[in-house]
C-alpha cells in the first residue's frame, strides 16, 4: 500500500498538454451570456449581481485548466467558499458554475499525482465547510461527492486511456524501426562484401596491373559512401531482442507480385514509371512495404471496391507512390493490423526523409501517397 501511494504521489504530468484550443474560447464565450441570462431570469438566485459577477470572474480559469490545473481549482474553490461574505451569508451558486466540474476533470486528466492528491483534499475541505457553515444537508453533500467523483473518474479514465494509446503507438513505431533496421543491415552487409571482394581483386592485380588496382579503389570508395549513407539512416533505428525474419528483403521489382494475388476481391493494377533500377535497396524496400500495407488495407476495408491502383513514379530527386481504390467513401479506416498500419508507414517514410499521407480520395475510395527522396535520409 505504501508503494502504491508513493507511485501515485510521484506520478508525473502527462506530456504535451495543450495550452488553449479554440474550444476553450468558444466555451467561455457561450457560458458568459448564459450566466448573465441566468441572473436576469432566475428569481430564486441569492444576490444575483454578486453571483453573476463571481461566475463571470471565474470563467477565465477554464483557459488555464490544463497547464495550471491545481491553481485553477484552488482559485475557484477558494472564491466560492469566501463568496458568502459578500452575499449576506448566502452561498451564491449559479447553474453556470457547473463548469467547475471541468476543472476537477482537468486536474485528474492533466495534473501530476501530488497535484491530484492536494486537489482532492481541497475538495473534501470545501464540502466540509459547506456542510458546517452554509447549511448543506447530508443528502446534498452525498450528491456533491458523487458528482465530484464522477468527474475524477472520467479524468482518470481518459488519462490512462491516452497513456495506453501512446504505448500502442510507441510499439508500432518500434516494430517498424526494427524492420527497417533489418532491411538496412542487409544493405550495408552487401556493400561491405562488395568492398572486400574489390579489395582482394585489387591486391591480386596490383603488381601486374596498377590501373586495375586504381579502378578497384574507386569502386571501394563509391561503395563506402553508400555504406555510410545507409549507416546514417540506422542511427534512428531502435532494435529489440526478437528473432529476425529470415525472408529476403523485398525490392521494387516485387511490386508486380501484388497484382498476382489470387482469390476474391478487387483487381490490382501496378504501374512503375521512371528509372528505378539504381534506387537504394532501403528506398525500394520501403516503397514495396508501404504499397503492400496499403493494398492489404484496401482489400480488407474498402467497401464495394472493384479496383486498386498502385502507381510508382521516379524522377531525379524522389520516388512517389500512390495507392488508391474505388471503394465507397466513409469514415477513416483502421490503421492496420500486425503493427505495420498507417502509423508504421508514416514512421518508415519519416525515417528515410520522406512523407506518407492517407485519406479519402477526391472522388471516392481511399488514397495513400508516399514521397521518398531518391537517395534516402541524409541524417
Amino acid at each position: 500500500m505504501h508503494g502504491l501511494l508513493r507511485s501515485v504521489w510521484n506520478e508525473p504530468r502527462p506530456p504535451n498538454a495543450p495550452a488553449r484550443v479554440w474550444r476553450d474560447w468558444v466555451l467561455v464565450a457561450v457560458l458568459a451570456p448564459l450566466a448573465v441570462l441566468e441572473g436576469l431570469l432566475r428569481t430564486d438566485l441569492p444576490a444575483p449581481v454578486v453571483s453573476v459577477g463571481i461566475t463571470l470572474a471565474l470563467l477565465p480559469t477554464l483557459l488555464w485548466r490544463r497547464t495550471h490545473p491545481l491553481l485553477m481549482l484552488v482559485i475557484i474553490f477558494s472564491v466560492t467558499n469566501v463568496a458568502p461574505l459578500a452575499a449576506g451569508g448566502e452561498r451564491p451558486e449559479t447553474y453556470t458554475m457547473a463548469f467547475a466540474l471541468l476543472l476537477v476533470y482537468s486536474l485528474f486528466r492533466w495534473g501530476s499525482g501530488r497535484e491530484g492528491a492536494i486537489g482532492l483534499a481541497i475538495m473534501f475541505v470545501s464540502v466540509t465547510i459547506s456542510m458546517a457553515f452554509h447549511r448543506l444537508v447530508p443528502a446534498d453533500a452525498i450528491a456533491a461527492y458523487a458528482v465530484m467523483f464522477s468527474a475524477i473518474t472520467l479524468g482518470g479514465t481518459f488519462r490512462y486511456r491516452s497513456r495506453a494509446r501512446m504505448r500502442e503507438l510507441d510499439q508500432v513505431k518500434l516494430l517498424e524501426r526494427e524492420q527497417l533496421a533489418r532491411d538496412l543491415h542487409d544493405t550495408v552487409a552487401h556493400h561491405v562484401s562488395a568492398m572486400a571482394i574489390r579489395a582482394q581483386a585489387g591486391l591480386a592485380t596490383s603488381a601486374s596491373s596498377p590501373d586495375a588496382a586504381a579502378d578497384a579503389l574507386r569502386v571501394i570508395e563509391a561503395e563506402a559512401s553508400r555504406t555510410l549513407a545507409e549507416m546514417r539512416a540506422m542511427v534512428h533505428v531502435l532494435r529489440r531482442n526478437q528473432p529476425a525474419e529470415l525472408a529476403p528483403n523485398p525490392h521494387l521489382a516485387d511490386l508486380q507480385d501484388l497484382a498476382d494475388t489470387d482469390g476474391p476481391g478487387p483487381s490490382i493494377d501496378v504501374e512503375v514509371r521512371g528509372q528505378v533500377d539504381d534506387l537504394p535497396p532501403s528506398i525500394g524496400a520501403a516503397i514495396y512495404r508501404i504499397a503492400q500495407e496499403s493494398v492489404t488495407n484496401a482489400r480488407r476495408h474498402a467497401r464495394h471496391a472493384t479496383r486498386i491502383e498502385v502507381r510508382v513514379a521516379a524522377d531525379d530527386t524522389s520516388v512517389r507512390l500512390r495507392v488508391s481504390d474505388d471503394g465507397e467513401s466513409g469514415p477513416a479506416r483502421p490503421a492496420g493490423s500486425g503493427g505495420y498500419g498507417l502509423i508504421g508507414m508514416i514512421e518508415r517514410a519519416d525515417l528515410l526523409g520522406g512523407t506518407c499521407e492517407a485519406g479519402p480520395g477526391p472522388d471516392r475510395g481511399w488514397t495513400v501517397i508516399a514521397v521518398l527522396p531518391r537517395t534516402g535520409a541524409a541524417t
